[in-house]
């Protein structure tokens, strides 16, 4: 689940089994297959798709071998040829957005699931272009706060060119920061220099408005939503504009 949302935080903080992980690798791994054919070739300096592929499978801890393997798989030609990447757009619970990125080779399948999901969980499957024009491309960077001013460092990655930053306080251990697309690395690399902490850096979609849903059965049918749409084998991301309170995520049981 991408969109930055408190929840989707407390989420990852609770980790992956062993299932959950093979298929996140099997995502990425699709991600640099892809980025390779489609940004240029193996070399991550002068791709920038496939660098930021990389450091993805690096946040996640996937094995170098992992990804070295699947550069070279790429590279070999027919692997990645007949995947399409294609997005689908929805509506969940209390009228969020929802936009569901997917890399396949049959995309009849693809649909049906995709269709089959949103249906069976309170969803509803909308034409292209519904929900999309909520969404804008970002590079986000979320920066350990432990030990820093947040206002400090707040207008410190301002002065390095990002674009802004979430408001934190003195309590939080998280700053995110966001930037241009083609900034994330750069300002990524500028705050390693200065020996900050980065916890995550990616290019993605946040969501311009958020939509908040004040009901607990409401949410938890969003995050189930979410969560059979991520189950999907040719899913690789599910964004929404949804914002609710941490106690809602924190008592989802699935």
């Amino acid at each position: 689940m991408s969109g930055h949302s408190k929840w989707a935080q407390i989420r990852r903080s609770k980790g992956v089994n062993d299932a959950r992980r093979g298929q996140l690798f099997t995502r990425l791994g699709r991600e640099i297959v892809v980025a390779v054919r489609e940004g240029g070739g193996g070399d991550i300096n002068a791709n920038f798709r496939l660098r930021m592929a990389v450091q993805h499978a690096r946040d996640a801890n996937m094995p170098m071998d992992n990804i070295e393997r699947n550069i070279k798989r790429a590279l070999g030609g027919a692997e990645g040829n007949n995947l399409e990447e294609i997005t689908y757009e929805g509506y969940g619970p209390g009228g969020t957005a929802i936009l569901v990125q997917t890399l396949t080779e049959n995309r009849n399948r693809t649909v049906a699931e995709v269709r089959n999901a949103f249906n069976r969980n309170a969803g509803n499957m909308g034409e292209n272009g519904c929900v999309d024009w909520l969404f804008e491309a970002k590079g986000v960077i979320e920066v350990d706060l432990r030990g820093h001013d947040p206002d400090e460092l707040s207008l410190e990655v301002l002065d390095m060119g990002a674009d802004d930053v979430e408001p934190a306080s003195a309590d939080d251990e998280v700053l995110t920061v966001y930037t241009d697309p083609t900034d994330v690395e750069r300002i990524r690399q500028a705050l390693e220099a200065k020996k900050y902490a980065v916890l995550k850096s990616e290019s993605t979609l946040v969501a311009k408005t958020r939509v908040d849903l004040s009901d607990e059965k409401a949410s938890h049918q969003l995050l189930r939503l979410v969560d059979k749409l991520e189950d999907l084998d040719d899913v690789q991301n599910v964004y929404t504009n949804a914002d609710f309170p941490e106690s809602f995520a924190a008592s989802y049981e699935g």
